[in-house]
């Protein structure tokens, strides 16, 4: 072999190697984008079958879909509350109507969280709250020290000792478990600090007796938001989206409209990945329902995503 088939040989194994490491560092840079791009979406995806899950079955009291007719809910009489007036034994942290407003199976806050019960992790500012309430789809056994409904077509009724009330029958009702979760996006998570994550209130049984937990649901949720399709002229179609706590449904407003009636809910979430892209642009301007988040300049990977959903219970 001459020193000249040498230097060609050389040469041609030089190109070689230049070229399969860049296709190795491309085909990297890829798998880590496309990775990153897969965990964003699975956290929207799961944030939202979540959420979706509560509202779809919101209003959902059994046998039934009226909480008007459900004995012990929290009722309002000339301005004056009474939140339990059953006096069952339901944990006030959040106060006693957060439990027993079944009149309300869908309501929020706009921008705001004045939960008393308050937020673990903080609270991510300009952010919905989402709270929802309803029945399980199964009738449940029954069981002292937790939340219950026994339903009829045509009534229910609150209970905590785990006795069927003395007007029902069991042959003739269902026992039925109650569950109330408050949505909200917290600055900061619990399994992975320093990321904003959707976080739960919710109702739940521990030691006998009925209690309030605050659970992560989804770290990498950055912000969430609601809007509320009314139906204001009785056609059952959908004529504008409100924000929570608009005047046409609170009925202390001048601009109140009786018989308007919630039909769908509106969702949107803003998912942030959990570590930077080095390099990365985002040059999206992010809007979800009234927020104007702008634009990022971070190196963190979003996704906006949104979804209408049908309350199947709805009521006036």
């Amino acid at each position: 072999m001459t020193m000249v088939e040498l230097m060609v040989a050389l040469a041609i194994g030089s190109f070689l190697m230049v070229g399969a490491v860049q296709v190795y560092s491309q085909s990297r840079q890829a798998f880590v984008i496309n990775e990153s791009i897969a965990r964003v979406q699975e956290t929207a995806q799961f944030a939202m079958d979540t959420i979706e899950a509560d509202l779809r079955m919101a209003s959902n009291w059994g046998q039934h879909s009226r909480g008007g007719a459900i004995e012990g809910r929290s009722t309002v009489l000339l301005g004056v509350v009474t939140a339990n007036p059953l006096g069952l034994a339901v944990p006030g942290g959040c106060g006693a109507e957060w439990v027993t407003d079944l009149s309300h199976p869908v309501v929020g806050e706009n921008n705001n969280n004045t939960l008393p019960c308050g937020t673990v992790g903080g609270v991510q500012a300009n952010s919905d709250t989402i709270t929802t309430r309803r029945a399980t789809v199964a009738a449940m056994p029954l069981q002292a020290g937790r939340v219950q409904i026994q339903s009829t077509r045509i009534q229910g009724e609150l209970f905590t000792d785990g006795n069927v009330p003395a007007d029902f029958d069991p042959l003739d009702s269902q026992t039925h478990n109650l569950i109330v979760n408050t949505y909200y996006v917290a600055a900061d998570s619990a399994l992975i600090p320093g990321v904003p994550t959707l976080r739960r209130k919710a109702l739940v049984t521990a030691g006998g007796a009925p209690t309030i937990v605050d659970q992560e649901v989804a770290p990498g949720v950055e912000n969430i938001q609601l809007q509320l399709g009314v139906d204001v002229d009785k056609d059952n179609t959908v004529d504008r989206y409100v924000n929570p706590g608009d005047p046409i449904l609170d009925r202390t407003d001048a601009a109140f409209i009786p018989g308007a009636s919630v039909l769908t809910a509106r969702i949107w979430l803003v998912i942030r990945s959990v570590t930077i892209e080095v390099g990365l642009q985002d040059n999206v301007n992010y809007v979800p329902g009234d927020v104007v988040m702008g634009t990022f300049n971070d190196s963190y990977r979003r996704m906006q995503v949104s979804k209408t959903i049908l309350l199947r219970n709805s009521r006036t």
